[in-house]
């Protein structure tokens, strides 16, 4: 019963060994995020990490890490500064018409639900387009469709996972000022408890997309999302 207890392969043990994991990922992900316009590489890299650890796949996490910044890096960088850019183009147009003193009341109500349903499209892109980066290789333009498509074929696990978000963002910073005791946990995981959290819901996702002769492969590599036949076969099991 002891050598079973202290046994790696202990779920109990792997469980923990997992939070480690995510520890020393917040390390990393902040420590490469620094430069700033890195953190598409980052975001990418950690997620490459987290579905890894969902997935109970066996890896040195600072090897996986480095590995996946390093393959993603341009492709990764080129996501994040479009994201950045329109992000910040959509956050100055609310804020302008939210703040914009004008006689004509309607005018400002339509300019903010179409600017404010145009940052919802945002956020459920941004929710999905690295983690798809980290799983699956596709050029850049691709890589924004699939997440659009996703995350509108997926609407309820989207809107799980932007729930989930949201809770432990506020969590953590109710934490700061109510109980401080607890902030530390937030501190030592970090965004990648975040990951994790939604990495779950990213798996059960992925496999309905991945080509069926790859699917239960274990070496972590990505794969395509949409090319050639897979496209064509997956439209069809749309149509049906």
């Amino acid at each position: 019963m002891l050598q079973n207890l202290f046994n790696y392969d202990n779920p109990v043990w792997r469980f923990i060994g997992k939070f480690g994991d995510l520890i020393v990922l917040n390390i990393l992900w902040i420590i490469t995020s620094i430069p700033i316009v890195t953190i598409g590489a980052s975001t990418t890299a950690m997620y490459y990490v987290t579905l890894k650890l969902v997935r109970d796949e066996d890896g040195y996490t600072i090897r996986s890490y480095f590995k996946s910044f390093k393959e993603n890096f341009k492709q990764a960088t080129a996501i994040w500064l479009i994201m950045l850019a329109v992000g910040l183009l959509l956050g100055f147009d609310l804020y302008f018409f939210i703040h914009l003193q004008t006689e004509s009341s309607n005018l400002k109500n339509v300019m903010i639900t179409i600017f404010g349903s145009m940052t919802l499209i945002y956020v459920c892109i941004l929710v999905y387009v690295f983690p798809l980066q980290s799983r699956f290789y596709n050029p850049v333009k691709r890589t924004l469709f699939n997440a659009f498509f996703m995350s509108i074929r997926h609407i309820l696990q989207t809107i799980g996972i932007i729930a989930i978000d949201i809770a432990v963002a506020v969590l953590a910073y109710l934490s700061m000022y109510y109980a401080p005791q607890f902030s530390v946990i937030f501190l030592l995981f970090g965004l990648p408890l975040i990951a994790f959290i939604n990495s779950f819901f990213f798996h059960a996702i992925f496999k309905k997309y991945m080509p069926k002769d790859t699917e239960h492969r274990e070496d972590g590599e990505m794969r395509p999302l949409f090319s050639g036949e897979e496209e064509q076969n997956t439209d069809k099991q749309a149509a049906n």
